[in-house]
């Protein structure tokens, strides 16, 4: 389970997506608010869908290869599996010139509740589900389960966290820093994309297996 969380958080801090929505709602007129109530909103959701995986386990990891943890694997596995035929097909695409989706127009006037819906909307919902995958076998009687559960809710939520308090403690150098890497993320989007997605579903697919057939 950790390992399977360790790659999957890290997937999502560094999906190219969220972190461009979240630099342009930092540099709007309430930035570091409407940062904060995007952190939040993506901690929550992360938080909320473990916290279901858990009641429909009861915080009891369902036996090895049991119907319900091979269910869990095969779903590991069907994401993966669908990671790497998207970064392919991403990748056999014709490029695109960088666009600004509709909504970077009005970020300036965004509300809270808009900055938190917004971070819904982003949230890599695959990898969501493939973490959520990984959590049946946690253990809540373990405190090292605990941990890994923190930790991965942490991990996903990292960049995010870094850029708000980097916004709130050197306001003018981060404007700056973090405009300039929203370009070059929008000049490298097709590639982040196509990468994160080959080596989250590669990893995810490779691990998916070894459970499956030990």
């Amino acid at each position: 389970m950790v390992l399977d969380l360790v790659v999957i958080g890290t997937a999502i801090t560094l999906g190219p997506l969220h972190n461009s929505a979240f630099i342009l709602l930092l540099s709007s007129r309430r930035g570091v608010r409407n940062g904060l109530a995007f952190l939040l909103s993506w901690l929550a959701n992360l938080v909320a869908v473990i916290a279901c995986v858990m009641l429909l386990t009861g915080g009891d990891p369902p036996v090895h290869h049991s119907t319900p943890s091979t269910a869990a694997v095969a779903a590991k596995l069907a994401i993966g599996v669908g990671l790497v035929l998207y970064g392919e097909y991403r990748r056999r695409r014709p490029p695109r010139p960088p666009r600004p989706p509709s909504w970077a127009a009005r970020v300036d006037s965004a509300s809270l509740a808009t900055a938190a819906g917004l971070a819904w909307l982003l949230q890599p919902w695959g990898l969501v589900g493939a973490g959520a995958a990984a959590v049946v076998d946690a253990d809540l009687s373990s405190l090292s389960d605990w941990l890994a559960l923190t930790g991965y809710c942490l991990l996903a939520t990292l960049s995010l966290l870094v850029m708000e308090l980097y916004t709130v403690w050197a306001p003018d150098a981060a404007q700056a820093r973090l405009n300039a890497l929203r370009t070059w993320i929008s000049q490298h989007m097709d590639q982040l994309i196509i990468t994160l997605s080959l080596l989250a579903g590669l990893a995810l697919t490779a691990v998916s297996i070894y459970q499956l057939v030990t």
